[in-house]
């Protein structure tokens, strides 16, 4: 079905794992094609409630492939990049961030440049002791795209974002859980089994609620506090009629965990 990832469901849970490991993951055309086409196919299957992004080989993505095609000099003329991330990064990082069902970012490895991106696009990141982190465009001359310029500075402030754009110096999985570009750092053997634990959490928990609290969370540092109450009213309103609430309420009464459907 996919030239470029797997593809892998464990009950309400799919996993999009990155696969052009002899590459590092870096993006050409058809995993930006590929990608595009599972992030709508999850967006539009209410058996999913959780989204795990990972990397198959020695790590995550080291972010746009510079020998693709879509890259390369022709007759001498370099690439239109904007048009280039209109059509690849852009519209992932825009479906990760419109998806209605929480997202687990899994990394190891190099996660670099536009990879970083689409880490930080993801809701949770769950860092292995061997992820390295940079933005890395600087080095070639570029600022950062995929969505960097947008989600770092909310992840990290606005102070430690500009260090790391501006010298594009690599930082280990400590130093990004220090600063809180992962939530979350775990030995090597235990990404797999730590990732799966909290995608399965998130996966049985109030969905509509998850994604009004992310785009809630997103929205408050692009506005005033009337905004932001005004989001909560809808919000709140939207989820007060939902079977989750329900059920949540009717739980706390009975004092037993609540069963959650995601509706």
């Amino acid at each position: 079905m996919y030239e470029t990832i797997l593809f892998e469901r464990e009950n309400s849970v799919v996993t999009i794992s990155l696969n052009r490991p002899d590459r590092l993951n870096a993006f050409d055309g058809a995993l930006h094609r590929d990608l595009h086409a599972a992030l709508d196919d999850v967006a539009s299957d209410d058996r999913v409630r959780c989204v795990v992004l990972r990397g198959e080989g020695r790590g995550f993505s080291a972010g746009a492939d510079l020998r693709g095609e879509d890259l390369v000099r022709k007759n001498g003329e370099p690439p239109d990049l904007g048009e280039y991330l209109r059509r690849t990064f852009a519209p992932s990082v825009e479906k990760l961030a419109a998806m209605e069902k929480p997202l687990v970012a899994s990394l190891h490895g190099p996660v670099y440049g536009a990879g970083l991106g689409l880490a930080l696009a993801c809701d949770l990141r769950v860092a292995a002791q061997s992820a390295k982190f940079s933005v890395a465009f600087v080095k070639i001359g570029l600022m950062p795209d995929a969505g960097v310029t947008y989600f770092l500075p909310r992840a990290i402030g606005l102070g430690r974002a500009m260090e790391m754009s501006l010298l594009g110096d690599a930082i280990d999985a400590e130093g990004a859980g220090r600063i809180g570009l992962v939530n979350r750092v775990v030995p090597d053997e235990k990404l797999a089994e730590e990732t799966l634990a909290l995608a399965n959490r998130l996966a049985n928990m109030p969905t509509r609620a998850l994604v009004a609290i992310r785009r809630a969370l997103n929205a408050s540092f692009d506005g005033d506090l009337q905004s932001a109450l005004e989001r909560e009213a809808e919000g709140q309103t939207s989820l007060g009629y939902t079977y989750d609430h329900e059920e949540g309420v009717s739980a706390f009464f009975e004092k037993r965990d609540a069963r959650f459907i995601g509706r």
